[in-house]
């Protein structure tokens, strides 16, 4: 195996076609965190990659490393998250969930904690025991945490529930964070207090989330 080859695990973030048959990738992987890939013959009707390089595929890519790219020759894809686009709603919060991972992320920095909230978050749109408002202020919440910078509990004015609800997201592992569920008083006081924070310290205008304001 040539030591520029390499097996990563993680989710297509986008997909943007190049010339005629081909498509570059963003990938968030467990291992170089964010990266632009090639994907040669991607867009040819009969490309073992059509459907491996679409947002949302999640999975093993193959890909060697170039001297300024990465290209993928290969995938394993266990997850393709096919149901969302049956429900528009739960379709662009997935978008929003990528946009929102892809904003947050860097390229050479290990990402598996983001890629596993970005599974298990839209594994959680399409049960029917998660409201999409709550699976979205939870994700919100979490990938703020990850990246450092997130509202200190302690001087957020909540009540005792919600103030719980919010320590309890940041402090438990991603794997074990869609069990439970709360009021819509509580999910309310998440929603504004994430929101007042997200405009206070992100400069930047989400595309995914302006669609979802108009559904």
């Amino acid at each position: 195996m040539n030591e520029n080859d390499l097996t990563l695990t993680g989710i297509v973030l986008s997909a943007m076609p190049i010339g005629e048959n081909d498509k570059r990738l963003s990938l968030l992987t467990r291992e170089r965190g964010k990266i632009s890939a090639f994907a040669r013959g991607a867009r040819r009707p009969n490309s073992p990659l059509l459907a491996s390089t679409e947002p949302f595929a999640f999975g093993t890519f193959h890909a060697f490393e170039g001297r300024s790219s990465y290209s993928v020759n290969k995938t394993e894809i266990s997850e393709y998250f096919r149901e969302i686009a049956s429900d528009p709603d739960a379709a662009w919060l997935g978008f929003y969930f990528l946009e929102f991972a892809d904003f947050f992320s860097f390229e050479n920095l290990e990402a598996g904690e983001t890629v596993a909230l970005l599974f298990y978050s839209l594994k959680a749109l399409l049960s029917e025991a998660f409201e999409n408002e709550l699976v979205r202020r939870i994700f919100e919440l979490k990938m703020l945490v990850i990246n450092g910078e997130y509202p200190d509990p302690a001087r957020c004015k909540l009540s005792q529930s919600a103030d719980y609800a919010m320590r309890f997201i940041i402090t438990t592992p991603v794997r074990e964070l869609y069990r439970f569920s709360v009021t819509e008083e509580v999910r309310k006081e998440l929603a504004d207090l994430i929101d007042r924070f997200l405009r206070a310290n992100v400069s930047h205008e989400f595309r995914s989330l302006a669609v979802l304001r108009r559904l």
